[in-house]
């Protein structure tokens, strides 16, 4: 009998890319991923390694991609970018699977704006539930559906390991992709807001880190949530922090076993 392991994968524009350099180690190790939750860019990354794509082949999407993809600027009135482009990506990416098809199986966080509560998505249409977590609040249109409106999961469940223990993880790994930067260079809109969200998210940090058996924290260094021209490396720093855990995470799984077995 083995572990059900649960990942938790943070928000963090494309900080989030490390997310996909330690599926990559897990995956290199055997060690199989029976449930993820994501919020923003982690629900993202989750969805699409749900839909059954290996963490080289997102290695290599990764670095193909250009910020254009989802760009699509509107006027200003909830958001300066509508995300029509990136539902159809996701959509295109996850070939219109639902989320209850996903392997493993993936739920996706987002912030119900006028109600501010947590909303977590584990059935229906993919592309819509994750264009909700990553509408970041003054840069992309909130995300509308039923009547109401969706903003970034990130604003109100950053690294949501409490969903996946609700999947049933016995075994919780949470990979936090957030870095305050306590000198930042603020040049516009997009830095204001994102700045305002990692002071909002800084004193929860700890008390995700209690929650969990394991937590990753790729990003040693300050790295824009925008910057998105060294993907590379931003993979390369989530292989390093999860081949330092990797030893506990083994650990982990025979230590679940043994208690299992007395």
């Amino acid at each position: 009998m083995e572990p059900k392991i649960g990942l938790a994968l943070g928000s963090g524009g494309s900080r989030g890319f490390a997310h996909i350099g330690v599926l990559k180690v897990f995956d290199d190790a055997g060690i199989k991923i029976d449930y993820i939750a994501g919020s923003s860019m982690g629900a993202l990354i989750g969805v699409i390694y749900g839909a059954g794509y290996k963490p080289a082949y997102l290695e290599k999407m990764a670095i193909q991609f250009r910020r254009k993809y989802l760009l699509d600027f509107t006027v200003p009135k909830m958001g300066f970018i509508k995300g029509d482009k990136a539902e159809q990506l996701i959509e295109l990416l996850v070939n219109q699977k639902k989320l209850e098809d996903l392997e493993p199986k993936v739920r996706v966080v987002a912030t119900d704006l006028k109600k501010g509560k947590k909303v977590v998505f584990q059935e229906g249409n993919v592309a819509e539930a994750v264009r909700a977590s990553i509408a970041i609040p003054g840069i992309v249109v909130p995300q509308r559906i039923n009547d109401t409106l969706y903003v970034d999961g990130g604003v109100i469940d950053r690294v949501p390991v409490s969903v996946v223990k609700k999947m049933g993880a016995d075994i919780i790994i949470a990979v936090d992709v957030s870095y305050f930067n306590e000198e930042p260079e603020i040049t516009s809109i997009y830095d204001v807001i994102m700045q305002s969200m990692d002071i909002m998210e800084r004193q929860m940090g700890i008390y995700r880190e209690i929650e969990s058996d394991i937590m990753i924290k790729p990003i040693a260094t300050h790295i824009k949530s925008t910057q998105y021209t060294n993907v590379e490396d931003i993979i390369r720093n989530g292989e390093t922090a999860a081949n330092k855990v990797l030893k506990e995470v083994k650990q982990k799984i025979i230590d679940w076993k043994e208690r299992q077995h007395d």
